[in-house]
């Protein structure tokens, strides 16, 4: 069986009902959009005012100046490419970076909630409800044929390398095991680590079963503590503020052993390519039977052309590559055979 490493962006988040980076900026816009009357909140998020309020007492500042960063970024959004763009472009301002984040960890919450994966506690998933999205088609992909006690052998092969913020995959798959194998929270969590998942810019905080001995989880959809909000949010990196050398490492190491490469909602963002490769980017791996699949949904014969190029310079060889215009789900309908195990 083959070593495959899945490549997820925002898209293949977005067939679940998460906000597309478009979207984004507006929920972030409205979150950060925080006026006062007198001194009672009327617009904006009042987690983000609370936690920033003893948060500004704490390093002998001014609330305002947080509280006008806020408003700064909520006017520019309708101006930028993304959060992460507006951010760069004030680079070196830690109160706007701050905010900003603050507004990604409290937007993604949001997103996590209305999403299809979404359920009150004590209640489970209604996996029909996922029917057109790729994450049944991914899991039934990965069990298939394979009783309980070879899984872990199959799943060690395996590697998501997950560049959003939110945990649905993480969320999904541990309901979808005990489910499916009829297995405790305990058995389940133990399967799901022999995947190995990488957030390279972090996560807006680790789930409950994902911590010990700590109480700054975040539950899958419901708020942050608001004594955890800064510290969450000073926790994620946007795209343009790079990953940790030891991180980088690790992936570089997952892609070069790699045969299978799967890219989902991908936007194939020019930092995230060189990300991926190492040395510059360029011929970065051997391309011993080396497969790739990609989907390109919504983008131009040209830059589709312009994608499979930065593809195929990841390696020193050509190697055999399948970029279509296709959304996650139906990635997996095509190329079901090709994408199996």
């Amino acid at each position: 069986m083959k070593r495959t490493t899945y490549i997820i962006g925002a898209g293949a988040s977005y067939e679940l009902g998460l906000p597309t980076g478009e979207d984004l900026k507006g929920i972030i816009a409205d979150l950060l959009d925080i006026n006062f009357d007198s001194h009672s909140q009327t617009s904006g998020n009042y987690q983000i005012v609370d936690a920033l309020r003893p948060y500004s007492r704490e390093q002998n500042e001014d609330l305002n100046l947080y509280i006008n960063e806020c408003i700064h970024i909520s006017k520019n959004m309708p101006l930028s490419i993304s959060i992460d763009n507006f951010i760069d472009t004030h680079k070196g301002n830690e109160k706007l970076e701050l905010c900003g984040k603050m507004g990604i960890v409290q937007s993604i919450i949001q997103a996590e909630k209305s999403s299809l994966l979404y359920q009150e506690k004590n209640q489970e998933i209604n996996f029909n409800e996922l029917n057109k999205t790729w994450y049944l088609s991914f899991f039934k992909t990965i069990t298939e044929n394979c009783v309980i006690e070879n899984l872990p052998n199959r799943l060690k092969l395996i590697t998501l390398i997950i560049f959003n913020y939110d945990r649905c995959m993480e969320h999904f798959l541990i309901n979808a095991l005990k489910q499916y194998y009829n297995i405790d929270d305990r058995a389940a969590i133990s399967l799901v680590s022999n995947i190995k998942i990488i957030h390279p810019y972090g996560t807006i905080g680790p789930l409950p079963w994902q911590i010990s001995n700590s109480n700054n989880y975040v539950e899958f959809g419901e708020s942050v503590k608001t004594n955890c909000l800064i510290e969450n949010a000073q926790n994620i990196k946007t795209f343009t503020e790079g990953v940790e050398s030891n991180r980088i490492k690790e992936l570089h190491n997952i892609m070069s052993k790699s045969r299978r490469i799967i890219f989902l909602g991908f936007a194939y963002h020019k930092l995230n390519m060189k990300l991926l490769g190492k040395g510059g980017f360029f011929a970065s791996y051997q391309s011993e039977d080396v497969e790739c699949f990609g989907t390109s949904f919504g983008m131009s014969k040209n830059d589709k052309e312009l994608v499979i190029n930065s593809i195929q310079a990841l390696y020193a060889e050509k190697i055999k590559t399948n970029i279509e215009n296709l959304t996650c789900f139906d990635s997996f309908n095509e190329y079901s055979r090709s994408l199996g195990y």
